[in-house]
């Protein structure tokens, strides 16, 4: 894949809704603001550096922060990713790798955070090898209580996808058991795989082959998570290799 330039990029910002914003507002569910054991949810906020911003922590404390080019919430820049202990109301990870698509960089990440369950997800984000940290607000989104459906989810989804060393809009097809077909718009390149509902929180695990065509990566294995918007029909896929050397973002629409 060639990456786009800026301008070409944001031809496609329609299908990245996600940058969070289209992930929905952040919704309490009536929850009693009281420290959880775990900061478990999805969550919708934004940055000290004008960024939009949405985290996903499931039960076992891996973890996906998106977040979005500044100012500029439907245009998604890169996620970081990592394990993370909750203890007490408090998150924190040591782990974190930051995947910068518009920067087109890899860095080790740090995160902490305090938690109110189902209420709010505010911390810190630091880099040990650079000077750029920055702090992020944000509340709980009550789609996670909904349940996955590969019902819902499948279909046709035209969108961007990004790697570290490119973008392209690309096409998706998920059928309704959950089998994923995709291919580059320029490239060729081929996306196979599968999405399987999770057991707890509305969302999908992910794993994918991606080869064949003029991929930016070469041939590569990722796996990671998918969420469904049922309200705006876009899907969301974060995922990652094995030797978390380079990740995968996908954001599309299903008309």
């Amino acid at each position: 894949m060639k990456a786009k330039t800026p301008t070409m990029i944001k031809a496609f910002a329609m299908s990245w809704l996600l940058v969070l914003a289209a992930c929905g507002g952040g919704g309490n569910g009536g929850a009693a603001s009281v420290p959880a054991a775990s900061s478990e949810g999805l969550w919708n906020g934004s940055t000290s550096t004008s960024r939009s911003v949405t985290g996903i922590v499931l039960d076992n404390g891996t973890y996906w922060v998106l977040y979005s080019v500044p100012n500029l919430s439907a245009l998604i820049a890169g996620f970081i990713q990592g394990t993370g202990t909750s203890l007490n109301g408090s998150f924190s990870s040591s782990d974190g790798i930051d995947f910068n698509f518009s920067g087109q960089s890899i860095n080790i990440a740090t995160l902490s955070a305090s938690y109110m369950t189902k209420q709010s997800f505010n911390g810190s984000v630091g880099y040990p090898n650079l000077n750029s940290p920055f702090t992020f607000t944000s509340s709980y989104n009550a789609d996670y209580d909904q349940t996955p459906d590969l019902s819902a989810v499948a279909g046709n989804y035209v969108g961007l996808a990004s790697v570290v060393g490119g973008n392209e809009a690309i096409t998706i097809a998920i059928s309704t058991q959950g089998v994923v077909a995709g291919t580059g718009g320029t490239s060729g390149c081929q996306y196979g795989g599968i999405v399987v509902p999770r057991a707890k929180g509305n969302l999908y695990d992910l794993s994918l082959v991606i080869g064949g065509g003029a991929c930016a990566t070469g041939k590569s294995a990722v796996t990671g998570i998918g969420y469904f918007d049922s309200g705006s029909k876009r899907l969301f896929l974060a995922a990652l290799n094995k030797s978390r050397s380079n990740g995968l973002c996908f954001v599309g629409i299903k008309p």
